[in-house]
């Protein structure tokens, strides 16, 4: 098993920033690829991005790209998300989650644990 625990998120003004935190607990969170999704009211769940077991490879929604970053520090257990240039649209509460493969895994069905995710809220 593995245990996540999201941390960042709150309320911010539009071209503004946050970083998100999720802390693994368990076993060996080295052993897991990471990657972030986030769902908004009405809305399916959706990946944002995603990183690999070592940190050297990196995947990004259209969405997300230019604007967001996401990084590991195994020896924390730890995976970021920063978030740039924040918009409306991105307002969503924000999940991290591990999976066992590391391949370019952007299905939410792929991922073995969820943390229970943060709210981001972004203001125009």
């Amino acid at each position: 098993q593995v245990q996540l625990v999201e941390s960042g998120g709150g309320l911010v003004q539009a071209g503004g920033s946050l970083r998100l935190s999720c802390v693994a607990s368990g076993r060996t969170f080295s052993s897991y690829a990471m990657g972030w999704f986030r769902q908004a009211p009405g809305k399916e769940r959706e990946f944002v991005a995603r990183i690999t077991v070592s940190g050297d490879s990196t995947y990004y929604a259209d969405s997300a790209k230019g604007r967001f970053t996401i990084s590991r520090d195994n020896a924390k257990n730890t995976a970021y998300l920063q978030m740039n240039s924040l918009k409306p649209e991105d307002t969503a509460v924000y999940y991290c989650a591990a999976t066992g493969r590391n391949g370019i895994v952007m299905v939410t069905s792929l991922y073995d644990y969820w943390g229970q995710g943060t709210q981001v809220t972004v203001s125009s």
